[in-house]
């Protein structure tokens, strides 16, 4: 499929005009849902995610607490009109997995000895689909916890690299992820060296995982700035 595609055109552009280390348009808004303790929205390309947090708090039942820290419950959903098939509304295995996935990626982040057997409950909402949802989905998580005051060591972002035909790209989109060759998502702490996720999907030469990892990390760089940005923008509004 990804060989009757042309994937870079004459002048260097992708399927959807972009440069092939070019971040799709990113948007972030801290602080959208009042009920919760802690909210984001993150609209990356045509992907958009609300993720919130409700928490610390009683966790029940107790025999999930832990005495030396904080319990994370994370639920990732995609509303039945985030993409073009409509879906069974519902968890699935797919989202159990990326939940789980996703839990790993920020636990690494969080300071959750503060918290003895508390639980903290983390909600990924996909609205819009377009490519990327576990990425967006983790980086919204973390701006949202960040936003609820949990203690972090640094804030957690995700950026996918992958490969399309004989090009390694930044930040694939749906065509780049369902026809494209392999995706490389990840997840690091402040946008710098460490890294909380490394998945792999498809078949990479070694040179290219390597190429995927760095593009990535440069994706993570700029998602890291624009989620300081969110949180400095939510909260020199409320002193106003």
């Amino acid at each position: 499929m990804s060989e009757q595609v042309q994937w870079i055109d004459e002048n260097g552009e992708r399927v959807d005009g972009r440069k092939p280390n070019e971040l799709r348009n990113v948007k972030m808004e801290a602080g959208v849902l009042k009920e919760a303790d802690g909210s984001a929205m993150v609209e990356i390309g045509n992907t958009r995610v609300i993720a919130s947090v409700f928490g610390p708090q009683d966790l029940h039942p107790r025999h999930l607490q832990e005495s030396d820290r904080a319990v994370i419950k994370m639920r990732y959903n995609m509303a039945p009109f985030s993409v073009d098939d409509r879906m069974r509304p519902g968890p699935n295995r797919r989202a159990k997995e990326i939940g789980l996935v996703a839990r790993r990626a920020l636990e690494p982040a969080l300071e959750l000895e503060h918290f003895p057997t508390a639980g903290i409950d983390i909600s990924m909402e996909v609205i819009e689909s377009d490519g990327g949802t576990r990425a967006t989905g983790i980086t919204a998580a973390s701006l949202a916890l960040a936003d609820a005051g949990i203690p972090m060591k640094g804030l957690v972002s995700s950026c996918a690299a992958g490969a399309v035909g004989d090009h390694v790209v930044l930040d694939v989109n749906g065509k780049e992820d369902k026809e494209g060759d392999a995706d490389v998502p990840i997840a690091t702490i402040n946008g710098g060296d460490q890294i909380t996720l490394l998945q792999m999907d498809g078949d990479l030469t070694p040179q290219q995982v390597e190429e995927c990892v760095e593009l990535a990390k440069e994706g993570c760089a700029d998602l890291d700035r624009k989620q300081r940005e969110a949180l400095l923008s939510r909260y020199r509004g409320e002193e106003q």
